[in-house]
């Protein structure tokens, strides 16, 4: 999907890019698969802050998407729409009995497009879904299971695939965006292709109100608080941090420091660590 560059008709202008939104196909979303979507603000139950720089924000909904891949069939694509609430766009698909359902949308998915589910096996095709046994090596894929039936929870942003290294025993080694390479079982789902939307990530915000449509509040540096607010707090002028290293609000290191478990019961399943040289 290119990208759209403005004029510098004002500073906001002059670095503000948008995606040309070329694979959409379809405006309105599916009402049958829209919930209501209710704002935090950031703040839990107890009414305390627990995300910062969270509030305000346009109005929107939340569209169903079908993770789990669960009904057998061959479906055909009725348009492709954009998500307010993830990177990737959605695809709204129709079963041959009538059921409409909405997937991520792969790369070269469009209207028309038949994507098969069989966890038996399919086509090699973007959008058909399958067990990760009858998938070949060196397929690209995505909304891939961590655990069978759950649902795919690795793989799902704009222009993400994973790759499928290996099949030994009752696992697979998948080597994910990050240079990960994860054993995951053979009877978890996953989706052939790339997903869509290549180009968000070379999107230019612009200004800072597009930040807000999208409810985020502004940051502000540690070290132009209070010493009762932040730990880089205070002093005369501009001052500095005043500790070994910068910290966070808590008084934690910041910046590299490792916050995974030391005894992960994770750790058995990764093969090779995403910073491995």
């Amino acid at each position: 999907m290119p990208i759209k560059k403005y004029n510098p008709t004002s500073p906001a202008r002059r670095f503000m890019t948008v995606s040309t939104f070329d694979e959409i196909t379809k405006t309105e979303p599916e009402r049958s698969l829209l919930e209501p979507m209710n704002k935090t603000g950031g703040r839990n139950s107890y009414g305390r802050i627990t995300v910062r720089h969270r509030g305000g924000g346009n109005r929107r909904k939340y569209r169903v998407i079908d993770f789990k891949r669960n009904k057998i069939g061959t479906a055909t694509v009725i348009g492709v729409e954009y998500d307010p609430n993830r990177s990737a766009n959605i695809a709204l698909v129709e079963y041959e009995d009538g059921e409409r359902r909405y997937i991520l949308a792969p790369l070269g998915v469009t209207d028309g497009t038949k994507i098969v589910t069989n966890p038996e096996g399919a086509d090699i095709k973007p959008g058909n879904a399958m067990h990760i046994a009858n998938i070949p090596v060196g397929t690209l894929i995505h909304n891939i299971e961590l655990r069978p039936g759950k649902g795919g929870q690795l793989v799902r942003t704009a222009g993400a695939s994973a790759q499928l290294m290996a099949k030994e025993d009752k696992y697979s080694q998948v080597r994910l965006p990050s240079g990960e390479v994860r054993l995951i079982a053979m009877n978890c789902m996953a989706t052939i292709g790339q997903v869509g939307n290549l180009d968000h990530e070379n999107v230019s915000i612009g200004k800072a109100g597009r930040k807000r449509h999208m409810g985020w509040r502004p940051t502000v540096r540690g070290s132009v608080m209070n010493p009762c607010d932040h730990p880089h707090g205070g002093g005369e002028g501009k001052s500095p941090v005043g500790r070994p290293g910068p910290v966070t609000p808590w008084g934690k290191p910041a910046l590299g420091l490792k916050t995974r478990k030391k005894k992960n019961l994770n750790d058995k399943f990764i093969v090779k660590r995403r910073n491995d040289k």
